[in-house]
Formats: structure tokens, sequence, C-alpha cells
């Protein structure tokens, strides 16, 4: 008994050969083509996303900068704002410190205008007592005791004036 069937196997191996030929010409092509194409499908949102990726990157950058930029200037005008607003407070402070010595120098000249007027006044008031006592010691006949009565009542009077 013979246990391998020659032809049976070369029949097996045709159709197995005939089988791969097969597949490879409307199976595999038509496979790998479209593999290939996933391949490529695949490899072009790559690209795709590799480009966007650096595209954005790109934007990134590009905003970070101005950014910078924009706070540079918020500072600047920041430094400017605080600069003028001092500037303005010391002019504020100059004016008022003139003004304050103008008021200063007014009030003085009216201090020295108030204690000229106060000194005429004492000085009249000098002269109206001195002239009331030299009428009275002329309208009396003057002795030592009338004349140191006249005196001490005159210095009453000044006392009581002053």
């Amino acid at each position: 008994m013979n246990l391998i069937d020659i032809r049976q196997v070369l029949t097996q191996i045709l159709g197995f050969l005939l089988m791969v030929w097969i597949l490879r010409r409307w199976a595999w092509g038509p496979l790998m083509g479209v593999l290939e194409a996933r391949r490529e499908k695949i490899a072009g949102e790559f690209r795709d996303a590799d480009r966007r990726k650096a595209e954005a990157e790109s934007l990134k950058s590009k905003y970070e900068q101005e950014l910078r930029g924009v706070e540079a200037q918020a500072r600047q005008r920041l430094q400017e704002a605080v600069a003028e607003g001092q500037k303005v407070a010391a002019e504020i402070k100059a004016q008022a410190q003139v003004e304050a010595q103008r008021r200063l120098e007014r009030a003085q000249d009216e201090i020295a205008r108030e204690r000229e007027k106060a000194k005429e006044m004492l000085k009249e008031q000098v002269i109206n007592l001195a002239m009331r006592s030299a009428e009275k010691i002329l309208r009396q006949k003057l002795d030592d005791p009338a004349q140191r009565r006249l005196t001490s009542e005159f210095i009453d009077e000044v006392g009581a004036l002053s």
C-alpha cells in the first residue's frame, strides 16, 4: 500500500500554486495598493499635522512676542503716567508754596500796618493825655502836693489805657 498518492499531491501543489498566482494577481495587488494608499494617507496626515504644529508654534511665538511688546508698552505707559503724576504733583506743590509765601507776606504786611496804626493811636492817646494834663496844670495853680496828685492821676490814666 502506498501511503502517498503522487497525483493527489501534484494536484494539490498545482492547486496551491494556482491559488497563490490568482491571489497575487487579483487579491494581493489590489490589497497591497489599498495598504500602500492607506500608508500614504496616514503619512500625509502626519505631514499635515507636523505642518500645522509648526504653524501653531510659529503663531504661538509670534503672539508671545507681541504680548511681550504689549506688556513692555504698558509698563512704559505706566512709568510715563507715574512720571507725569509726579511732575504735576511737584508743580502743584510749588504753586502751593508760592501761594503760601504770598499769603504770609500779605499777612506780615497787614500786621506791620496794624502795628503802625496801633503806634499812631497810642501816640495820639499819649498826646491827648499830655495835653489834658498840661491843660489841668495850666488851669490850676500848682503846688507840690497838687502836682504829685496830677502826675499820679496821669499815670493811672495811662495805665488804664494800656
